[in-house]
């Protein structure tokens, strides 16, 4: 695919993720960054709040209001819904409404081809004049500014809200790739069970992300360093409903537990990671021993998995320089090579 030398400064790339939205836009780099969820009123069904004021409200809303997230799992789950916020973030990211801007959308490597027409025309709704779809991983190895184009392995883990893609790039594409429905998001679903499990206190979502945030943690085999020691000492008190009296009730929860609650999901991810580099071919193999795996997606500030990767896969782990802001700054990177046509097309780095 030969280059576009003539992209519009006022193209699109967006990161439409489950728990985020990041849009960078041709010339100006990333202009907004605000939580994929909407605020709707029950009866009328307008849009009352997007973003980052719409999830001020999740959990917080009278009944005539529903907040929610109209991404599930790296793709769209309500598409009327969806449809409208993405019209409300390509309309704030434009500069002029009455232009149509061509975008670049990372969607996840496991995404199917209904999945994937759905973002196409959403997007299009939304007033985008093509739309261009590109691989999660790809659009990560980018961001971080990896030599994916070499004729060398490169290997990315991105852990998102709703999906870990992890990827092994050579020549600018794809050449093996694992994902899984496992992430943020499943996280925070686990954590939440084992604080009403443990202290019979059911938290909403937004409190279990900020444990999550707070103490959350991956168990490592080996010695116990003092300052890891002190970490695992470390304690947050939350706030809930009591399961049994339903009145308000605060509970202190520790480190180790969060590390147990969410140990299944935490192994899940690594054996994503171990089966990618299962069906590596054994040239590249040599070169991801040399330059490591780079971890991307809000799932690579979760403490010490960095650790737990290269020690059950024995290879050198490295996060990235802006894990949040990697697939978007990718997709950004992708807009001076848009096809000349505006037919949607699958992109390739260059």
């Amino acid at each position: 695919m030969a280059p576009n030398t003539v992209a519009s400064g006022r193209d699109i790339g967006m990161d439409l993720g489950t728990a985020n939205t990041v849009v960078h836009v041709n010339g100006r780099g990333i202009v907004l960054n605000e939580p994929s969820v909407v605020a709707v009123h029950h009866d009328t069904g307008g849009v009352l709040a997007v973003g980052a004021e719409a999830k001020r409200m999740v959990g917080r809303t009278p009944g005539h209001i529903i907040a929610s997230r109209p991404l599930r799992d790296g793709v769209i789950a309500d598409y009327e819904v969806a449809e409208r916020m993405m019209r409300y973030f390509v309309r704030k990211a434009r500069p002029s409404r009455f232009f149509r801007p061509r975008v670049v959308v990372c969607v996840p490597m496991g995404a199917t081809g209904v999945e994937r027409r759905a973002i196409i025309e959403a997007t299009r709704e939304a007033g985008a004049r093509s739309v261009h779809l590109i691989e999660e991983p790809l659009a990560a190895a980018i961001g971080a500014d990896l030599p994916v184009h070499e004729a060398a392995g490169s290997m990315v883990v991105d852990i998102g809200g709703g999906t870990t893609d992890a990827a092994v790039i050579s020549l600018g594409g794809i050449v093996v790739a694992e994902s899984v429905r496992i992430a943020g998001d499943k996280l925070d679903e686990a954590i939440a069970q084992a604080v009403r499990r443990e202290h019979g206190l059911l938290v909403g979502e937004r409190t279990a992300e900020a444990i999550k945030l707070g103490i959350g943690s991956v168990h490592v085999d080996g010695p116990v360093a003092p300052e890891d020691a002190e970490e695992l000492a470390a304690t947050l008190p939350v706030r809930g409903r009591d399961q049994a009296s339903g009145l308000p009730r605060t509970v202190v929860v520790g480190v180790k537990e969060i590390q147990l609650a969410i140990e299944d999901l935490v192994g899940a991810i690594v054996q994503t990671v171990k089966k990618a580099l299962d069906r590596c071919p054994p040239e590249l193999a040599g070169d991801l021993m040399e330059r490591g795996i780079v971890l991307t997606g809000g799932g690579a500030l979760l403490r010490h998995l960095d650790r737990r990767i290269s020690q059950e896969t024995g290879m050198p782990v490295l996060i990235a320089a802006q894990p949040l802001l990697c697939v978007a700054l990718g997709s950004g990177m992708c807009l001076s090579h848009l096809p000349l046509d505006d037919a949607p097309d699958r992109l390739r780095a260059h």
